[in-house]
């Protein structure tokens, strides 16, 4: 006979491995967009969130204590969370030759999947069954549902169940990759819907909560506050995310994340983690971007993205100097794609897009979030510095999938030494012109002193100095001996153009 303590034993095991079972074959935490219907926010009104007052101890001894005002999320959870659903995916991948996925025996999961998984698996490099799981949530009463693009990747079945336990069989009406937006529909109707908020009013400290199903424990709910808005995570993603400390983990992927008035604000989609689970850095996708996503994925099926035509940097203290910025706030230009939107509107390697419709940018990555909610066609007002001042100019955006138009080849002469930055330059032969396909600049062959320590390499090819583009050395020393503090060099590296700021006082 077992006693207790060995019956807690064994149980804490099995919960263990059932926990690592639903962490290897849930779906990684991702990002997912969401549309916006009117509609359905009118028809499934906000449950907002009751107040509960505690107080908090004093901070200096004999003071009276702080009352502090905490939300209650009691109601939210079970208004909204029937629209809640869990998402199952079955796919499938090619087995090793061996008849079962290739892991590392020094994996975790190995032992998992030696014992489970391996005796199942074709032999020979057939396909074996892949499961994937994640969340989603309710948009239509006639069965529409939004979930991430990656969770529903290469599935061949997808199963949706519902907060009151029926399931249902989904088709994939679309997915966005670019912002891992998927729609789902499910043959039903009259069912519970979220109300869809507006993203762009959510602020810093904010309470939010997230409900969706991690390593498929159903109608989880978490809840934190807003770390930060407009939060670029560097990928190729245009998405400004949200950070939050909401607790998200494996299968929270495609949860709505509600505010405090039960109104959606972002999908739950990434977390940073060097353990693969939460670690208090948890990113969620605006809803309003979603609503563009979700709208033409349910209208055409498929997602066309605005283009501007541009590469571009932060402007940090170094080119704020060069440029004669007021302070490090903007995109800085670095390269503009020849027939692009931007090239027909005028804008240059070396320009800083300080507004776009009158939204300030701050940082670089608030431009490609701002033409993240437009389309193909839709018209922009740029204010640019340039030359010391702001020039306003316009753009009609185009469209991602645009091929750019091939760059014309010049030649240019003359080699030289530009001591003072520590550079030693060469115009390019035509050959090289050729090959690389830039028309003007300067090959860098040795860089030491100011130029080397700000990451300045040989091979590097000098474009442009504070904006201005150059073919002589002569250009250069002009330019540098214009300058006091520092100068913004534009190289171009390989396949990449990129300003560098070099101190020259």
């Amino acid at each position: 006979m077992q006693t207790e303590g060995a019956v807690t034993a064994i149980t804490a095991k099995r919960l263990t491995l059932a926990l690592c079972a639903a962490g290897v074959i849930g779906g990684a935490v991702g990002a997912i967009t969401v549309n916006h219907n009117n509609a359905i926010a009118q028809s499934a009104p906000p449950v907002a969130a009751a107040p509960a007052t505690v107080q908090a101890p004093p901070a200096v001894a004999g003071a009276p204590a702080a009352t502090v005002t905490l939300p209650d999320f009691t109601r939210i959870a079970s208004e909204h969370g029937k629209a809640v659903v869990n998402i199952r995916v079955v796919g499938s991948t090619k087995a090793s030759m061996r008849g079962g996925p290739q892991i590392d025996p020094n994996d975790p999961f190995y032992e998992f999947f030696r014992r489970f998984q391996g005796p199942q698996s074709p032999r020979g490099g057939g396909d074996v069954p892949v499961f994937g799981a994640g969340s989603g949530f309710i948009v239509s009463p006639d069965g529409v549902i939004l979930t991430n693009a990656h969770v529903v990747r290469d599935a061949n079945e997808v199963t949706v169940k519902l907060a009151d336990r029926r399931e249902y069989r989904a088709k994939v009406l679309g997915s966005d990759p670019a912002t891992d937006v998927a729609v789902l529909k499910i043959d039903a109707k009259n069912l519970p819907v979220v109300p869809i908020g507006n993203s762009r009013n959510l602020q810093t400290g904010e309470w939010v909560l997230a409900i969706g199903s991690p390593y498929g424990l159903e109608s989880t709910v978490t809840a934190g506050v807003v770390s930060a808005t407009g939060r670029n995570l560097g990928s190729e993603s245009n998405v400004q995310f949200i950070q939050t400390d909401v607790a998200v983990n494996p299968g929270n992927s495609g949860g709505p994340l509600f505010n405090t008035r039960g109104e959606v604000v972002g999908i739950n989609s990434q977390i940073y983690s060097q353990t693969g689970g939460y670690q208090g850095l948890s990113f969620a996708i605006p809803i309003d971007v979603a609503a563009r996503i979700k709208d033409q994925i349910v209208a055409t099926g498929k997602v066309q993205h605005a283009k501007l035509g541009v590469s571009i940097q932060d402007v940090n203290q170094g080119f704020a100097d060069s440029f004669n910025l007021a302070s490090p706030e903007g995109a800085l230009v670095a390269n503009v794609e020849r027939g692009s939107a931007a090239d027909r509107a005028g804008l240059k390697a070396g320009d800083v897009v300080r507004k776009v419709n009158g939204q300030p940018i701050i940082g670089s990555g608030d431009l490609p979030g701002m033409l993240a909610v437009s389309k193909p066609g839709d018209k922009v007002a740029l204010d640019v510095w340039r030359d010391g001042k702001i020039v306003r100019l316009n753009a009609t955006l185009g469209n991602a999938s645009d091929k750019a138009d091939p760059v014309e080849r010049v030649q240019v002469s003359n080699i030289d030494k530009g001591a003072k930055l520590g550079l030693a330059l060469r115009p390019l032969d035509p050959n090289e012109q050729r090959q690389s396909g830039i028309s003007s600049g300067l090959v860098i062959e040795d860089a030491g002193g100011p130029a080397i320590a700000a990451g300045v390499m040989p091979g590097d090819v000098l474009l442009s100095v504070n904006g201005k583009p150059v073919s002589t050395v002569a250009q250069v020393r002009e330019m540098v001996n214009k300058s006091t503090k520092s100068v913004a060099l534009l190289i171009q590296r390989g396949d990449d153009r990129i300003f560098i700021p070099v101190r020259i006082g």
